[in-house]
């Protein structure tokens, strides 16, 4: 019987090719949008509280923690101030359990992507995932701390065309203004092997050089002072932008986060990182559960169309039902049949959807990538990966019941004879 109930679904689907294919299409997209807001909404939420960044915690202005995290790890936000240079010897020389302190100078830009004063320690110490450290392509190498050179990030290079030994002006502010270049300018001497994070997007030069940049001032003792030509900066005038630490010792993270938050006035740790980007996602948790009602709703119209589909064929399959039933066929038969081609379409279109899926995870990782340095695995594996097609293809036969029940209802002796 199972056999040919098979059958009888395979035949109408062939009959009714043009609708099948067109609720098909509905089902699939609706699929794929469902599977994709909810991998979106995980990896995202992975990438930026549970990801592995590399460092422990941050060290700056006063201010809004987020908003320092934003700024100085995925150099999405605007800087909250500088803090003195003393605050990061400070933490370098005599803080124990710091087993890493380097210093951020930043407040520039190259065609928007930012441009970040440091020290040589980020490529010689700094570990940016457990056991990775910086790499430059082939041909090239790290800046020299004591002239005008750059390293810059892969996706930089990809999309500016910049290549080792080719100079660049560094533009004013964090967003590019053709009219706001300045005069010094900088040799690429090595382009990053691609990381996957947002270091990708960002331009390194000595921090040296974020002080000496033509119309920067220094603020570190409260007054501001001009770096001259071939004069050393004495460190009080220095100041920073932030600190980016890591911890030898977990415990230290806590001293520091009661220290500086809670007795201090002058600074802010960002502490733990993870907790901090939790804070942000909380927020705009209301954003993310529209996206998901809206995903439920689709799916609910989807089923719509299904039903609509098949109830609309009923009327011109009642003769087709009643001969059936002449030759011996039960009503639940009949029954069965409807439910079962219902589901099969669903489960057919819901599977189609993994291919829209695809295609909306792969635009979406493109877009996330060129506005925050954060990648997307479209092939990662996500629970609604089998949960959206299983939850279609039950929604799919519950709503093959109503036009099953009337084609249940078919009367043989009226639908028998051909109308003419």
């Amino acid at each position: 019987m199972s056999g040919g109930l098979f059958l009888m679904v395979r035949r109408s689907l062939r009959q009714h090719a043009f609708s099948t294919s067109i609720t098909l299409f509905a089902v699939a997209l609706a699929s794929g949008l469902t599977m994709s807001v909810f991998a979106i909404q995980q990896q995202s939420r992975e990438a930026f509280s549970g990801g592995d960044i590399g460092y422990d915690a941050v060290l700056g202005a006063r201010g809004s923690q987020l908003q320092l995290v934003l700024n100085t790890v995925f150099h999405l936000d605007t800087s909250p101030g500088n803090i003195p240079w003393s605050m990061y010897t400070q933490l370098r020389d005599h803080t124990p359990g710091v087993r890493l302190a380097i210093p951020y100078a930043m407040g520039d830009n190259y065609l928007g992507y930012r441009i970040v004063g440091t020290t040589k320690q980020i490529f010689d110490g700094f570990e940016y995932q457990e056991g990775k450290t910086f790499e430059v392509e082939e041909g090239g190498r790290f800046f020299d701390e004591g002239y005008a050179e750059a390293v810059i990030g892969s996706f930089v290079a990809q999309r500016t065309g910049l290549k080792v030994g080719d100079t660049f002006n560094p533009y004013h502010g964090l967003a590019y203004n053709e009219e706001s270049a300045h005069a010094d300018e900088y040799t690429v001497t090595g382009i990053l092997k691609p990381t996957n994070t947002p270091s990708d997007r960002v331009l390194w030069i000595p921090i040296e050089g974020i002080f000496r940049m033509g119309g920067h001032v220094l603020r570190g003792t409260g007054e501001e002072y001009a770096a001259q030509p071939g004069q050393e900066i004495p460190d009080e005038h220095k100041e920073v932008s932030a600190v980016m630490i890591q911890f030898s010792s977990p415990t230290m993270g806590l001293t520091l986060d009661h220290t500086i938050n809670k007795q201090g006035k002058v600074a802010t740790l960002a502490y733990p990182i993870g907790r901090v980007m939790l804070e942000l996602f909380d927020k705009i948790g209301w954003v993310n559960r529209i996206f998901e009602l809206v995903a439920y709703l689709v799916v609910f119209v989807s089923g719509g169309a299904i039903l609509a589909s098949i109830y609309n064929t009923i009327n011109e399959r009642r003769r087709e039902f009643a001969i059936l039933r002449a030759l011996g066929a039960r009503r639940r038969t009949v029954f069965s049949a409807i439910v079962l081609e219902s589901a099969t379409i669903a489960c057919i279109g819901s599977l189609l959807g993994l291919v829209f899926y695809g295609g909306i995870l792969a635009v979406a990782a493109v877009v996330v990538r060129s506005q925050t340095g954060v990648v997307l695995e479209v092939f990662a594996i996500h629970p609604a990966l089998y949960l959206t097609p299983l939850g279609i293809t039950l929604l799919g036969a519950v709503a093959g019941i109503i036009p099953a029940i009337k084609a249940y209802a078919t009367d043989v002796a009226e639908n028998l004879t051909p109308h003419s």
